[in-house]
């Protein structure tokens, strides 16, 4: 379980990639540093894309939570 609650949460099941990393990033520019986003992927190619993609550029994937059939990535946006 992840010690801090999400500010902001994102349901990208059924969303492809690359747009759901691109949705991502977008969602994340949105909110405050330092804020935690939670979303939510689909196995497969999203959940082995994205948080890779997030990590190259330059967010902390904190967790990633397997629901069975999707999973749950949280992300936090810079605090700089």
């Amino acid at each position: 379980m992840s010690a801090s609650s999400p500010d902001a949460q994102l349901d990208l099941r059924g969303t492809p990639c690359p747009i759901n990393f691109v949705r991502t990033k977008l969602r994340l520019e949105q909110l405050s540093p330092g804020s935690l986003l939670e979303v939510w992927l689909d196995p497969g190619e999203p959940i082995e894309q994205v948080p890779d993609s997030l990590t190259m550029a330059g967010y902390a994937v904190e967790q990633i939570e397997d629901r069975s059939d999707f999973f749950v990535l949280s992300v936090r946006r810079p605090a700089a």
